[in-house]
């Protein structure tokens, strides 16, 4: 996000990085401090540390005038004015004078305008918080010089006990240390231009513009009574094709506001030095090198769609003041302030990454009805939440529910879904979960309370954990089978108790064969580890060991594969009478049939290695032969893996075409996980991480999903499900903290409908039990008001 104080961008193959030593962290708090760029955040840490010391010695160098920056309106959160008016009531003041302040959050889209409120914003230009930056500097005797280029950083290391390089996006900081930060710059798909109106828009507004080039979208805010932020948006191939790419900058602007003109109701669109670009979202490693520590978007970038840029940047002054201030030397200090933000900062990435892709990906929830597009846009990051939704706009969140046919006061999760001839009385998954606790495939008393427990508590299916199709496709010696008639019966002893006793509760079996991740030790033991004596061969794809140390598996001949498949369809012949209502193939996590789809995995030059179409032969022949032998009236569906997080690997594109293959070929759902098909990988782990993966196969190839991954709480599956993203969650460590989650969940929100019945014997703890008192007795007397 542009900032005033950024050097002009440097090709990242021509920039040369020095190694240049900083000077060491001198001892004790810092009295002579550089700092880079003259941004809010800049400004803020400086008029911050001067103020906690007066004898500071404090230099700010800035490249532009005083008046000139980028951007036009800046939007800060309750939280951070807090922060703000605890550390300088100065400065907060003066802020609360000029701020436009509003709570509601317009989405138009097809002619139809849909309201949220209860938000709760606060904005200003940002030419004048910078004025009352400046300000405040000033009085405090910061030496702010403006148009000067600030001298290279080894040389204020050198002469100063701290710099603070809060230079932007493009810092030269970052730059010259570049092997220490080790920074990741991410470039995004979209296209955007920050413009201005000179008008205030009455709430947020989001507005969709569907044209013969694609769909734009408008983000709008008012920043002053006469005045807004308007940013168009857009994907770079739809930019190209309207034609921006051979436009000059006022022709662009006049584009922009003729395409949005009903919202701008006519009125024209300035510029000031604004251009078309794309974001970059900026990581680094690291935050601080000896004496040099990064601040705001040197550091760290949010898309601007959560608006985040300015907020991120004077949390991290407040916090490095804070810390230079709380810890006994500068040491201390830098590495208690990255301590301190990065896990806030990571966090507002991942959420501002969902909303970024979101947008990017906007083409695919056109189709939405009107008020589920609006909630679905409104929860895009994750942040916000049906509950808190619901809290700041119970009219607009039932509106909502109703379009969704949710029955009066029953949560989205709580509504039931229909597979093929299975009806589920909610949307809530027991996800399959291994236990390694089997003996010879046979699953035993463990597995009747462990499934048992699950089905009483109220899910609306629950999932075996992988059942293997032989001994030699297990996992673990502990794994469970269903390739004897001995645990044919074993499982139709827990599904004949989750019917009887749990009577709404389907159960479903997840069938796989381990493939190269066979034959190691149960997970407690060491997970992933050959066995040490035991061992049974492997067979796979490709001979490819799964990582250092582990068997070589043995290529499947032709042969082998049909012998393969008929182990499948005989499980599948064996679940069927063992009653389970549902069959998933087991296709992700990098066993046998996930060893196919992957081009890490999967190095065949024959009928089934090469190309995506030819790596999904084997899985498809295997889910066909099954698909013949189980029952019809019941439903079948595949588990995949959607990425393998790993260069050269399955990718998203990749997971809507088998998604789409197992489709045509009749799978009733996809579930919808990610990884663990190479030792290698890199997840991007966070709340609901999976989640968009499942929802693009969902409205790409039109069929079911399963979303699992990271979901913690109901008020994530009420969200995930109303916004349309997902069809049914899958829960696993929930179910393993508390197997009458769903059961609670329905508690929680006083639901007590058909989605979540009680079984009789527990009907008496349905309600919450009472815990001791919380709240603190009233004082007798209170002298507020009185003299003395």
């Amino acid at each position: 996000m542009p900032t005033a104080g950024t050097p002009a961008p440097e090709s990242r193959q021509t920039a040369r990085a020095t190694t240049t030593d900083p000077r060491p962290a001198a001892a004790g708090s810092p009295r002579r401090i550089a700092i880079t760029g003259a941004g809010p955040g800049g400004l803020y840490a400086a008029a911050l540390l001067k103020r906690l010391d007066p004898a500071r010695d404090i230099t700010v160098w800035e490249r532009n005038a005083p008046d000139e920056t980028f951007g036009f309106g800046v939007v800060l959160s309750d939280e951070t004015l807090g922060g703000i008016e605890h550390a300088d009531p100065v400065v907060h003041e003066a802020l609360q004078r000029d701020f436009v302040r509003w709570d509601d959050i317009d989405i138009v889209h097809r002619g139809g305008r849909h309201t949220s409120g209860g938000h709760g914003f606060a904005a200003l230009g940002r030419h004048r918080l910078l004025e009352i930056l400046h300000d405040r500097c000033h009085s405090l005797g910061v030496r702010i010089h403006f148009r000067t280029e600030a001298p290279p950083p080894h040389v204020l290391s050198a002469d100063h006990d701290l710099v603070i390089a809060a230079d932007g996006i493009n810092s030269a900081t970052r730059a010259a240390y570049a092997p220490v930060f080790r920074p990741q710059v991410t470039e995004h798909r979209c296209r955007y231009i920050w413009l201005a109106a000179d008008f205030a828009f009455d709430a947020f507004r989001f507005e969709i513009a569907e044209t013969e080039h694609g769909v734009m979208q408008l983000h709008g805010y008012p920043y002053a009574a006469d005045a807004s932020t308007v940013i168009i948006e857009m994907r770079e191939e739809v930019w190209r094709a309207a034609g921006f790419d051979e436009l000059g900058a006022h022709e662009s602007v006049e584009r922009c506001a003729k395409i949005f003109a009903d919202a701008l109701s006519g009125r024209p669109l300035r510029s000031g030095k604004s251009a078309w670009t794309t974001f970059r979202t900026v990581v680094n490693d690291r935050w601080s090198h000896g004496n040099v520590v990064l601040l705001g978007d040197a550091a760290h970038t949010a898309h601007f769609s959560i608006g985040s840029g300015t907020k991120l940047a004077v949390e991290d002054a407040l916090a490095l003041a804070a810390c230079l201030e709380e810890q006994p030397g500068l040491p201390s200090a830098l590495a208690a302030y990255e301590e301190e933000r990065g896990p806030v900062v990571a966090s507002t990435q991942r959420a501002a990454r969902a909303s970024l892709e979101w947008f990017e990906n906007l083409g695919l929830y056109l189709r939405q009805p009107p008020r589920q597009f609006a909630f679905n846009l409104l929860t895009r990051s994750r942040r916000v939440t049906h509950d808190n939704l619901r809290l700041r706009d119970a009219h607009f969140t039932g509106a909502v529910e109703r379009e969704f046919d949710c029955p009066p006061g029953t949560p989205p999760m709580f509504t039931p879904f229909r597979l093929r001839g299975l009806t589920l009385r909610n949307r809530v998954v027991v996800s399959p979960m291994d236990m390694y606790s089997a003996a010879d495939g046979v699953p035993g008393d463990f597995h009747l309370v462990h499934l048992g427990a699950r089905g009483l508590g109220g899910a609306g299916l629950v999932m075996t954990e992988m059942v293997c199709v032989s001994a030699e496709g297990r996992i673990t010696p502990g794994c469970t089978g269903l390739y004897t008639g001995r645990q044919t019966e074993a499982w139709r002893r827990i599904t004949d108790f989750v019917h009887t006793r749990a009577p709404g509760t389907a159960i479903g079996v997840q069938l796989g064969h381990a493939g190269r991740k066979g034959s190691t030790k149960l997970m407690w033991e060491g997970m992933d580890e050959p066995l040490p004596h035991g061992n049974w061969p492997l067979v796979a794809a490709s001979p490819l060991p799964y990582r250092p140390g582990s068997q070589i598996p043995r290529r499947l001949s032709r042969a082998q594969l049909t012998d393969v498949r008929e182990q499948f369809v005989a499980a599948a012949w064996r679940a069927a009478r063992a009653g389970f209502d549902l069959l998933e193939l087991h296709c992700a996590h990098g066993y046998l049939l996930s060893g196919f789809l992957s081009p890490l995995t999967n190095h065949r030059t024959d009928a089934y290695g090469g190309s995506l179409e030819k790596r999904l032969r084997f899985p498809l022949e295997v889910f066909d032969a099954v698909r013949t032998v189980w029952p019809a009236e019941r439903p079948m569906t595949v588990r995949i893996s959607a990425t393998d997080w790993a260069e050269g690997g399955t990718t998203a594109d990749d997971a809507v075409e088998i998604a789409r293959a197992f489709a045509a070929h009749g799978a009733d759902a996809i579930d919808v996980s990610t990884g663990q098909v190479v030792a290698e990988e890199r997840p991007e782990f966070g709340r609901s991480y999976q989640a968009p993966f499942a929802e693009r196969i969902r409205h790409e190839v039109r069929v079911p999903v399963v979303t699992v991954g990271a979901i913690s709480s109901w008020d994530d599956v009420n969200s995930l499900i109303l916004a349309g993203r997902t069809d049914l969650c899958a829960l696993g460590r929930p179910h393993l903290y508390d197997p009458n989650w769903t059961l609670h969940a329905a508690a929680e929100q006083g639901y007590e409908g058909p989605g979540a019945g009680w079984p009789d014997p527990y009907r008496a703890g349905s309600r919450r039990p009472r815990t001791g008192r919380t709240d603190a007795p009233k004082p007798r007397l209170s002298l507020g008001g009185r003299g003395g």
